[in-house]
């Protein structure tokens, strides 16, 4: 059997793909509904302010720890041990929280807390392409659907009224987290895939032998020649698309709120939660392709393309009914981009010995976008209204599409 037809235990698979919605969950709850609570309990009428300060603040720490980490993880091969004590590490910090009671005690634990995040976050991302071969990629992208929504299902369980008091809500969160993680870390034991840690110069030397036969080591040849170009076109798209999904979380309740004056916080986290969900099973059916296929690239352009379709209902919606219509659409194929790309980006990284760094510089793609989304709506809001957001976000998604079609044809 060639290396090109090695398939990864279908068990480490799953507990890897929970361990990564593990990831989620140690982070979106806390960043989305708990940290706010407690900088609003510690700073009163200047809480917007210190908000944006920690979020400014810790999206720089978690980029440069995200960095670091990952290349700490490649000096040392020594994933599983970067893991471990990074979680352990930020379920103690998240539980310390509670015990912050100035705002300068709480910034200097969420920042020591957003580097030990990213000192788990960041080996395990490289683990997946230490571990799971090209055939199976597609499957990882599906399974990876699952972080987001449950992510944000985590939050809306944490926060139920009468489950838990406010600080024991940390504890729920680190405990969630753990039991997510740690099971892979204990019984993962994934099958070993030496063609997975091979150079391209040194696969590129070895011939065929590094691939072996078929369509996948077709498209792998074709990496090995390309990659420079693929690597960067796939960098922007995302990036891309990471400030108009960027912008729709940071504005999407607003925005409905043009339509309805009164409609919910509630609701929006409902049709929030919903969307993710349905994205879940296109997810698997665009990875069962692209695996079938050996096409990676093309469902990454196909669903940026629909996602600026749906930007552009939104940016015309004459109603909420079409609104709405347009950010599922949006959402859903958003949902799908990043899923796969997260996965197909595995594919593209052309010196495994340094997979977990080169992840680190595309998870700016994560964090810029935060960084950049408010100065665009603060331009184009007050002036053109939500429509001109929207309509230049579609353009955005556009270019990411157009971006990974000519990669695309490129192999």
């Amino acid at each position: 059997m060639s290396d090109a037809d090695v398939r990864q235990s279908r068990r480490f698979l799953l507990l890897y793909g929970m361990a990564a919605a593990g990831g989620a969950v140690a982070y979106v709850p806390f960043l989305t509904v708990l940290l706010p609570v407690r900088i609003n309990e510690l700073s009163g009428s200047d809480n917007i302010e210190w908000l944006a300060m920690v979020t400014f603040g810790g999206a720089i720490a978690a980029s440069l720890a995200n960095i670091g980490f990952g290349w700490l993880s490649d000096w040392t091969r020594r994933r599983r041990l970067w893991i471990a004590l990074g979680l352990a590490l930020s379920c103690v910090l998240l539980v310390a929280v509670a015990q912050a009671t100035t705002l300068w005690t709480l910034i200097g634990i969420v920042f020591c807390w957003q580097i030990s995040l990213n000192m788990m976050l960041a080996p395990l991302a490289a683990w997946a392409g230490d571990s799971v071969p090209d055939n199976q990629k597609g499957l990882l992208g599906g399974l990876l659907a699952f972080a987001p929504a449950l992510g944000a299902l985590s939050g809306a369980l944490v926060t139920m009224p009468g489950l838990a008091a406010q600080d024991f809500r940390l504890v729920l969160v680190a405990g969630l987290a753990l039991a997510m993680v740690a099971p892979v870390l204990v019984f993962g034991n994934p099958k070993r895939m030496p063609h997975l840690m091979r150079s391209a110069q040194t696969a590129g030397q070895n011939g065929r032998e590094a691939t072996g036969s078929g369509p996948t080591a077709a498209w792998s040849q074709t990496l090995r020649q390309k990659a420079g170009n693929i690597v960067s076109r796939m960098w922007l798209a995302r990036l891309l698309v990471q400030i108009a999904e960027a912008a729709l979380f940071a504005y999407l309740f607003f925005w409905l709120r043009t339509f309805i004056p009164d409609f919910s916080d509630s609701s929006t986290a409902r049709l929030f939660g919903v969307t993710l969900a349905i994205a879940i099973p296109f997810s698997f059916l665009a990875g069962w392709w692209a695996d079938r296929k050996s096409r990676p690239i093309l469902p990454l352009a196909i669903s940026a393309g629909l996602g600026s379709v749906g930007l552009g209902i939104m940016a015309l919606a004459p109603n909420l009914a079409a609104g709405i219509v347009g950010y599922v659409v949006f959402s859903v194929a958003a949902s799908v981009f990043l899923a796969q790309h997260s996965s197909q980006v595995l594919q593209v990284l052309p010196t495994p010995e340094r997979r977990a760094r080169d992840l680190g510089i595309f998870n700016l793609t994560n964090t810029v976008p935060s960084l950049i989304m408010p100065w665009i709506a603060l331009a184009l809001v007050p002036n053109f209204g939500f429509s001109g957001l929207f309509a230049l976000l579609a353009v955005l998604a556009a270019v990411a599409s157009t971006l990974l079609l000519r990669a695309n044809r490129k192999t």
